[in-house]
């Protein structure tokens, strides 16, 4: 399923048509939850007349018989319509999160360099939520509809005049709660906007704990983080006065409707115009329909936070991966390929170990040699790397650099790529066996690897990028944070390790240099 991202109502009927079934159960189950509720003050009115006032003890008993089955079917309706209403739930907050998520997944680089830490999370968080609960009134939301339909028809066959003061004053109430519905939707996302930044400074000062701590500037970072709560704080404050006033128009309204009901059929009945049975009918006909409108309300609210919330969505739903697949993707040729970079002219010969010094400039010049920008003509087998479906490229040419990040868990699942490399191979070529004998007996990693030194972080980030025994591997400064001696036997091994495939690692280090096939020397003003 591929929603259409260019509006929150779109997304919301594209998750909606995926589960047909569940949505047509909706109106069945909630009608009946309700419809013997609505049903039931009819029910009490003709036992009265029919049993009470005439003296009919038969009647009176199969009336009560009818309340009985009327239960039995509303028991039963409840449990059906807390099964899809929470199925509904389910339904919509994992799939806007599978929707969201993987197509977030699949951005790349775009992700970081367009959209905040907290958008995201927010979006997998909190915003799911929102449409799930969308999802889950709209059960109620159909059977209340058709409750209120039901309850209208039996008004008219008592008194039009009371029907008509019924029918039209519900929804003029529920009319009257509208006007509050803007408000809170721009409270909403002002809160959702607060949360977003909360959140990303969360993540920032989380990454940046230890540097803080080094610095001294925990205080600072806090004093920011409580400022920013107290935002949240102040403006979901703002957003719940609104769901208060509503909360209150939901009983209010409706209830002078009903006081209004209640008097008209009381003089009726004194007047003889109705029997009693008909009033306490009518009264509790005109009670129910607050239940409806109530429902209804609830929906109108309901609806409008997960709009802000779908909004959100297709706002990450309308980035594209960048760089962009070519009209008509070219293959690159098989076995390994020669690289060169037309800009500055450096060229890597296939199968050969090749040490590029960018005069500083390696990363830039890295992300243009794997296409992570489009920042100049790269050829890869003479192929022009533009050509090349993204997929293929980041299959057949991989990009390794300290900003990479390592995942929590067991270091060789995270370690192991599944490619004919064996981790201990690539373990023992980055030099990082001591780093897991550093580890905890289960070999975990804590998130990130924020436990280790740079120079163990950055020799399992090269035992990760050789496991992947890429056609191309391009390294960006692999061993910047690790002592001559140990530096010294990972370049050796990893010319070992990937004799016969395409390497290239900017560095200025002479290690690298000594061992390398080829040394190319980049201008500062090319790189």
């Amino acid at each position: 399923m591929t929603p259409d991202p260019r509006g929150p109502l779109r997304l919301l009927w594209s998750l909606l048509r995926d589960r047909p079934a569940l949505v047509a159960a909706a109106p069945v189950t909630g009608s009946l939850w309700l419809l013997p509720t609505a049903v039931l003050p009819l029910v009490i009115g003709r036992a009265l007349d029919a049993g009470v006032a005439a003296r009919d003890g038969s009647a009176l008993l199969r009336w009560v018989l009818v309340v009985l089955v009327l239960g039995i079917v509303q028991a039963l309706g409840a449990a059906a319509l807390s099964w899809t209403s929470h199925t509904l739930w389910l339904h919509g907050a994992s799939s806007a999160e599978k929707v969201v998520l993987h197509h977030v997944a699949g951005l790349g680089g775009a992700l970081t360099r367009r959209v905040r830490t907290g958008e995201v999370v927010s979006a997998g968080s909190a915003d799911i939520y929102q449409v799930g609960q969308a999802f889950e009134v709209s059960a109620r939301l159909s059977g209340a509809v058709v409750a209120f339909l039901a309850a209208a028809g039996a008004l008219l066959t008592i008194s039009p005049l009371m029907a008509a003061v019924a029918l039209v004053g519900v929804p003029l109430a529920t009319l009257g709660i509208g006007p509050l519905l803007g408000p809170l939707r721009r409270r909403e996302e002002a809160q959702r906007e607060n949360l977003t930044g909360l959140n990303t400074l969360a993540a920032d000062i989380v990454s940046g704990l230890r540097v803080l701590r080094g610095i001294g500037g925990e205080s600072r970072f806090h004093d920011r983080f409580v400022a920013a709560n107290r935002r949240v704080q102040d403006s979901g404050v703002a957003a719940g006065r609104i769901t208060a006033w509503l909360a209150g128009a939901e009983v209010l309204l409706p209830g002078l409707v009903t006081v209004l009901v209640t008097w008209l059929g009381a003089r009726m009945a004194l007047a003889g115009t109705i029997s009693a049975g008909e009033l306490v009918a009518f009264y509790g006909v005109s009670s129910f329909l607050v239940i409806p409108v109530r429902t209804a309300t609830e929906a109108a609210s309901t609806f409008a936070s997960a709009v802000v919330a779908a909004d959100r969505a297709c706002a990450l739903l309308r980035l594209r991966p960048e760089p962009a697949d070519p009209d008509v993707p070219r293959t690159l040729p098989a076995g390994p390929l020669a690289l060169a970079d037309e800009r500055t002219g450096a060229r890597a010969d296939a199968g050969e170990l090749t040490a590029v010094d960018a005069a500083g400039q390696g990363e830039a010049l890295a992300e243009r040699l794997a296409r992570h920008v489009d920042d100049g003509p790269v050829l890869a087998g003479g192929v022009p790397l533009a050509e090349v479906a993204v997929a293929e490229l980041r299959e057949r040419i991989v990009l390794a650099h300290n900003q990479d990040l390592l995942f929590a868990g067991p270091v060789r699942a995270g370690i192991d790529l599944g490619s004919p490399v064996p981790v201990e191979a690539a373990l023992h070529a980055a030099d990082a066996a001591d780093v897991l004998a550093a580890l905890p007996a289960d070999g975990e990693l804590t998130e990130q690897g924020r436990a280790l030194s740079g120079g163990q972080r950055q020799r399992l980030l090269l035992a990760r990028a050789l496991c992947s025994d890429a056609d191309v591997l391009v390294l960006d400064e692999p061993t910047s944070a690790v002592d001559a001696h140990t530096e010294a036997r990972i370049v050796r091994r990893v010319r070992d390790l990937r004799k016969g495939r395409t390497t290239i690692v900017l560095t200025q280090s002479p290690l690298w240099h000594a061992v390398a096939d080829r040394v190319v020397h980049v201008a500062e003003d090319r790189a």
